[in-house]
Protein backbone atom coordinates (compact mmCIF):
# COMPACT_ATOMS: atom_id res chain seq x y z
CA UNK A 1 0.00 0.00 0.00
CA UNK A 2 1.36 3.53 -1.07
CA UNK A 3 1.82 6.44 1.24
CA UNK A 4 -0.69 9.04 0.16
CA UNK A 5 0.84 12.24 -1.11
CA UNK A 6 -1.91 15.20 -0.62
CA UNK A 7 0.45 16.94 -2.92
CA UNK A 8 0.42 15.00 -5.73
CA UNK A 9 -0.66 16.52 -9.11
CA UNK A 10 -5.04 16.26 -10.59
CA UNK A 11 -2.88 13.90 -13.12
CA UNK A 12 -1.44 11.08 -10.72
CA UNK A 13 -4.44 11.44 -7.95
CA UNK A 14 -6.80 9.00 -8.56
CA UNK A 15 -10.04 7.24 -6.68
CA UNK A 16 -12.54 4.64 -6.81
CA UNK A 17 -16.04 4.97 -4.95
CA UNK A 18 -17.30 2.40 -3.33
CA UNK A 19 -21.48 2.05 -4.10
CA UNK A 20 -22.60 4.60 -1.74
CA UNK A 21 -20.77 7.81 -3.66
CA UNK A 22 -22.21 7.39 -6.92
CA UNK A 23 -23.05 11.01 -6.97
CA UNK A 24 -19.58 11.83 -5.45
CA UNK A 25 -17.83 10.36 -8.13
CA UNK A 26 -19.43 12.39 -10.29
CA UNK A 27 -18.29 15.30 -9.26
CA UNK A 28 -15.08 14.14 -9.06
CA UNK A 29 -15.19 13.71 -12.79
CA UNK A 30 -16.47 16.97 -13.37
CA UNK A 31 -13.35 18.31 -11.86
CA UNK A 32 -11.06 16.10 -13.84
CA UNK A 33 -10.41 13.41 -11.31
CA UNK A 34 -10.25 9.96 -12.54
CA UNK A 35 -12.41 8.41 -10.30
CA UNK A 36 -13.91 5.04 -10.73
CA UNK A 37 -17.33 3.72 -9.73
CA UNK A 38 -19.58 0.77 -9.81
CA UNK A 39 -23.19 0.53 -8.42
CA UNK A 40 -22.38 -3.41 -7.41
CA UNK A 41 -18.92 -4.28 -6.49
CA UNK A 42 -17.42 -7.15 -3.93
CA UNK A 43 -15.45 -5.36 -1.32
CA UNK A 44 -12.37 -7.70 -2.18
CA UNK A 45 -12.65 -6.94 -5.86
CA UNK A 46 -12.73 -2.75 -4.76
CA UNK A 47 -9.44 -3.13 -2.73
CA UNK A 48 -8.33 -5.53 -5.84
CA UNK A 49 -8.59 -2.73 -8.59
CA UNK A 50 -7.48 -0.36 -6.18
CA UNK A 51 -3.99 -2.09 -5.47
CA UNK A 52 -3.95 -2.46 -9.27
CA UNK A 53 -4.83 0.66 -10.09
CA UNK A 54 -3.08 2.67 -7.72
CA UNK A 55 -6.30 4.11 -6.58
CA UNK A 56 -7.23 5.78 -3.27
CA UNK A 57 -10.61 4.12 -2.31
CA UNK A 58 -13.49 6.45 -0.87
CA UNK A 59 -15.79 4.38 1.00
CA UNK A 60 -18.58 4.95 3.74
CA UNK A 61 -18.12 1.38 4.95
CA UNK A 62 -15.45 2.12 8.70
CA UNK A 63 -14.86 -1.07 8.33
CA UNK A 64 -13.70 -1.82 4.85
CA UNK A 65 -11.58 1.38 5.77
CA UNK A 66 -9.86 -0.20 8.32
CA UNK A 67 -8.66 -3.54 6.61
CA UNK A 68 -5.07 -3.65 5.97
CA UNK A 69 -3.67 -3.39 2.79
CA UNK A 70 -6.49 -1.10 2.04
CA UNK A 71 -5.71 2.49 0.66
CA UNK A 72 -9.20 3.94 2.09
CA UNK A 73 -10.79 7.10 3.42
CA UNK A 74 -13.94 6.90 4.79
CA UNK A 75 -15.89 9.60 4.83
CA UNK A 76 -18.81 10.40 7.43
CA UNK A 77 -21.27 12.55 6.14
CA UNK A 78 -23.66 11.74 3.53
CA UNK A 79 -23.95 14.98 2.17
CA UNK A 80 -22.60 15.55 -1.06
CA UNK A 81 -20.79 19.38 0.27
CA UNK A 82 -19.73 17.98 3.15
CA UNK A 83 -17.83 15.00 1.41
CA UNK A 84 -16.69 17.46 -1.58
CA UNK A 85 -15.31 19.65 1.22
CA UNK A 86 -13.46 16.95 3.36
CA UNK A 87 -12.00 15.73 0.43
CA UNK A 88 -10.67 19.02 -0.82
CA UNK A 89 -9.34 20.00 2.45
CA UNK A 90 -7.70 16.56 2.51
CA UNK A 91 -6.48 15.95 -0.59
CA UNK A 92 -5.58 19.28 -1.00
CA UNK A 93 -7.61 19.13 -4.35
CA UNK A 94 -8.66 22.34 -6.41
CA UNK A 95 -12.28 23.47 -7.59
CA UNK A 96 -10.20 25.18 -10.28
CA UNK A 97 -9.38 22.15 -12.46
CA UNK A 98 -10.85 21.80 -15.94
CA UNK A 99 -14.23 21.15 -15.57
CA UNK A 100 -15.86 18.57 -17.82
CA UNK A 101 -12.61 16.93 -18.51
CA UNK A 102 -14.56 13.12 -17.82
CA UNK A 103 -17.69 11.72 -18.76
CA UNK A 104 -19.99 11.60 -15.72
CA UNK A 105 -20.72 8.22 -16.59
CA UNK A 106 -17.69 6.13 -17.57
CA UNK A 107 -15.03 8.15 -16.36
CA UNK A 108 -13.46 8.56 -20.22
CA UNK A 109 -11.91 11.82 -20.95
CA UNK A 110 -13.89 13.81 -23.24
CA UNK A 111 -13.34 15.76 -26.28
CA UNK A 112 -14.77 18.94 -28.47
CA UNK A 113 -17.30 17.82 -31.20
CA UNK A 114 -18.75 19.87 -34.05
CA UNK A 115 -22.20 20.71 -33.90
CA UNK A 116 -22.99 19.08 -37.15
CA UNK A 117 -21.33 15.68 -35.93
CA UNK A 118 -24.09 15.47 -33.31
CA UNK A 119 -27.02 17.43 -34.28
CA UNK A 120 -29.35 14.56 -35.41
CA UNK A 121 -29.06 13.44 -31.75
CA UNK A 122 -29.82 16.79 -30.31
CA UNK A 123 -33.17 17.29 -28.57
CA UNK A 124 -35.01 20.43 -30.91
CA UNK A 125 -34.40 23.14 -27.82
CA UNK A 126 -30.54 22.35 -27.60
CA UNK A 127 -29.92 22.38 -31.28
CA UNK A 128 -31.31 26.15 -30.90
CA UNK A 129 -29.57 27.03 -27.91
CA UNK A 130 -25.92 25.81 -28.06
CA UNK A 131 -23.02 25.80 -29.89
CA UNK A 132 -21.03 24.54 -27.99
CA UNK A 133 -20.55 20.42 -27.28
CA UNK A 134 -18.49 18.18 -25.78
CA UNK A 135 -18.53 14.29 -26.28
CA UNK A 136 -17.92 10.55 -24.96
CA UNK A 137 -15.78 8.74 -26.63
CA UNK A 138 -16.56 5.47 -25.33
CA UNK A 139 -20.37 5.66 -24.35
CA UNK A 140 -21.36 8.86 -26.81
CA UNK A 141 -23.10 10.64 -24.51
CA UNK A 142 -23.06 14.34 -25.47
CA UNK A 143 -21.98 17.46 -23.26
CA UNK A 144 -23.25 20.85 -23.15
CA UNK A 145 -23.77 23.55 -20.78
CA UNK A 146 -27.09 24.08 -20.11
CA UNK A 147 -29.12 23.69 -16.83
CA UNK A 148 -27.82 20.55 -15.54
CA UNK A 149 -23.97 22.22 -16.44
CA UNK A 150 -24.85 25.69 -14.39
CA UNK A 151 -26.59 23.33 -11.68
CA UNK A 152 -23.21 21.66 -11.01
CA UNK A 153 -20.95 24.66 -11.51
CA UNK A 154 -23.04 26.26 -8.17
CA UNK A 155 -22.71 23.34 -5.84
CA UNK A 156 -19.14 23.18 -6.43
CA UNK A 157 -18.55 26.86 -6.22
CA UNK A 158 -20.63 26.60 -2.67
CA UNK A 159 -18.13 24.50 -1.50
CA UNK A 160 -15.63 26.75 0.37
Amino acid sequence: MRQIDHTMPLSSLKFIADCHLGRLAKYLRILGYDTLYFPHIEDNDLIELSNKEDRIILTRDKELSKRKKVNAFYLLSTDIHEQLQVLFTHFSLSKKAHAFPRCTICNTPIHTVAKEEIIHLLPEGVKKNFEYFEQCPTCGRIYWHGDHYRNMMSLLHEIH
